[in-house]
């Protein structure tokens, strides 16, 4: 590992982001290995609306090989706009995620029939689902079987069991877990900083801290249903190319959604995000 800085001039060459360079991001070296003085051109990257400036952006990881958004359905709750929020910025930016619902030991009866509808919509849909449990170890060897080799990006609340599941894919680096707060049922954050971890089989894992909210960032109205498979899909036979999907006439998506052909949580995801304009709206608890 070597400890460098970032030259200031990356700061005012238009880059509107709190964070210059991500971890994952390929870079050259003053020849004293001090400074940084180039960031190699990214094949992809993860990128979200800065929690504290709304004119910039903050990017969680780059080249990335494979997202694994680590959700769980109670204790703490992922919301559905959360996931969705993470996916359209998944694909907007071409990166491949595999939805992991983590915690399945600690599943009421109710809740592990959610998770059983969850699974199927957005297998439906064309996303991989797993179910594990980092705590007790089940489903740990195969997703380390589909890590190995790549560059994986662990993403998600805090609380969620990110650190749990390090622990169990790389035994001795002991990253520090806790407890979920049982006043706000919601995560506290134990990985304060990104860091990347070399896998023992190949491959490495970016841990990067808890997301609370997903604000989008530079994505404009128009382009918000092409980063939701189905409604892309179907919203290829609306009246009219601009079609908005919110009150034209002869819209696809807005008959497949009374036809049940789109889940209500996608399209009201969708339409939250066509919101993002407002400015400060970002700052919700997705």
């Amino acid at each position: 590992m070597v400890e460098c800085r970032v030259k200031g001039n990356f700061r005012i060459k238009g880059i509107r982001t709190t964070n210059p360079v991500a971890v994952g991001d390929g870079v050259t070296l003053r020849e004293d290995g001090e400074w940084i003085t180039a960031i190699d051109e990214r094949r992809n990257y993860i990128i979200r609306k800065a929690s504290n400036l709304s004119k910039q952006s903050h990017i969680l990881a780059a080249n990335i090989d494979l997202a694994l958004l680590v959700v769980t359905i109670a204790r703490p709750e992922t919301s559905t706009t959360f996931i969705d929020r993470f996916l359209a910025t998944a694909e907007a930016y071409r990166v491949p995620v595999v939805i992991v619902f983590n915690k399945t030991d600690d599943l009421s009866d109710e809740e592990r029939a959610t998770m059983e509808y969850l699974t199927l919509l957005y297998q439906h849909i064309g996303y991989e689902v797993r179910a594990i449990s980092a705590l007790e170890g089940k489903g740990i060897e195969a997703l380390r079987e589909q890590m190995k080799g790549r560059v994986c990006l662990l993403a998600g609340h805090s609380g969620v069991g990110k650190s749990t599941l390090i622990n169990r894919l790389l035994p001795g680096v002991n990253v520090r877990t806790a407890n979920i707060s049982e006043a706000h049922g919601t995560g506290m954050h134990t990985t304060t900083f990104s860091a990347l971890y070399d896998l023992p089989e190949g491959g490495s894992v970016i841990d990067i801290p808890g997301i609370k909210g997903f604000g989008t960032f530079d994505m404009e109205p128009e382009e918000v249903a092409h980063y939701f498979r189905e409604i892309f899909s179907i919203g290829q036979e609306c009246r009219f190319d601009n079609c908005t999907h919110t009150h034209e006439p002869g819209c696809a998506v807005q008959q497949a959604l009374e036809n049940h052909e789109i889940a209500p949580s996608r399209f009201a995801s969708y339409l939250s995000m066509l919101d993002d304009k407002d400015e400060g709206k970002y700052r919700a608890a997705f």
